[in-house]
C-alpha cells in the first residue's frame, strides 16, 4: 500500500511567527483517520519567522526528532543543554520522565524544518537530548540513518523507539531503493523536489504512507531531498 497525502491536504496553523502543516492530528486539528503510522505520532512542516520561536515548555515520554531543512534552530533544555543545529543536520530529545525546552530561530531569515514525534518502545526513562552534524553531501544517492533505536549498528543518533528516520538527496533522473519489511510502517517526505515512489508521482512536501511492501523505488524528477521514518 502507497498513499499519497497531498501538502494541500494537511492540517494548517498560521501564528504569524510559525506556519505549521500537519501531517497527523496535533494542537487544533483533529483527523480520526490520521492520528499516527506506526508509532509516528507527529510529523510537523514548520517555518519558524526569524527571531522568534517556542517559549519554554514541557514535553513527556515521547522521542522528538527535528530534522532542519534551512536556516538553523537553537535550543536550551532544563537539563542546561544548549545548541544550535542547522540545515541538514539532526537534533534529537528522548522526553522521558519529563524535561522542559525553548527552541528559537535567532537567525536573520526563516527557518524550515520538520520536527518528528515517535513513542518510545518504554516511558518513564531518563530525559536527554542530542544533535549531530549530517553533511548533506554524505547521503548523495544514497540513503544515511540518521537517528535510530539502534544508533550503534546505524552509526546514528539514540532514539528510544523501533524505529530509524533516514535521509537521501537524490539528483534528477536518479534513484534510491529501500527494502522494508512488510510488517513495518513507513512514512517519507520529499521537503524539495518532486519525485516518484513506485511509479507514483508526488510533489514536494507531500505525505506518502507506505505498509505492505517489501521493496520501493524513490526517483527523482527533479533534484530531491526525501527525509523517511521506518516504523514499528
Amino acid at each position: 500500500m502507497i498513499e499519497v497525502r497531498p501538502f494541500a491536504g494537511l492540517g494548517h496553523a498560521d501564528h504569524g511567527w510559525l506556519d505549521a502543516a500537519h501531517h497527523f492530528s496535533f494542537a487544533d486539528y483533529h483527523d480520526p483517520q490520521r492520528m499516527g503510522w506506526g508509532n509516528i505520532r507527529v510529523w510537523n512542516d514548520d517555518t519558524i519567522a526569524p527571531n522568534s520561536g517556542f517559549p519554554p515548555h514541557s514535553h513527556r515520554d515521547m522521542e522528538i526528532v527535528t530534522f532542519v531543512r534551512s536556516g538553523a534552530i537553537s535550543h536550551r533544555d532544563s537539563l542546561g543543554n544548549e545548541g544550535r543545529t542547522a540545515a541538514g543536520d539532526v537534533q534529537v530529545m528522548s522526553a522521558g520522565t519529563g524535561i522542559q525546552h525553548a527552541e528559537f530561530n535567532i537567525e536573520d531569515e526563516a527557518t524550515t524544518l520538520f520536527q518528528i514525534w515517535i513513542m518510545p518502545d518504554h516511558a518513564g526513562e531518563k530525559p536527554a537530548w542530542g544533535q549531530r552534524e549530517f553533511p548533506r553531501g554524505d547521503r548523495a544517492g544514497r540513503w544515511e540513518v540518521l537517528a535510530s533505536g539502534d544508533p550503534q549498528g546505524d552509526e546514528a543518533l539514540p532514539i528510544r523507539a523501533d524505529a530509524r528516520v533516514l535521509a537521501a538527496t537524490v539528483p534528477a533522473g536518479q534513484s534510491v531503493e529501500y527494502l522494508p519489511d512488510p510488517a513495518r510502517y513507513i512514512y517519507l517526505v520529499a521537503p524539495t523536489g518532486r519525485i516518484r515512489v513506485n511509479g507514483v508521482e508526488v510533489q514536494s512536501r507531500d505525505g506518502v504512507a507506505i505498509t505492505g511492501e517489501t521493496a520501493f523505488t524513490v526517483e527523482a524528477i527533479d533534484d530531491a531531498e526525501v527525509v523517511m521514518v521506518d516504523s514499528r
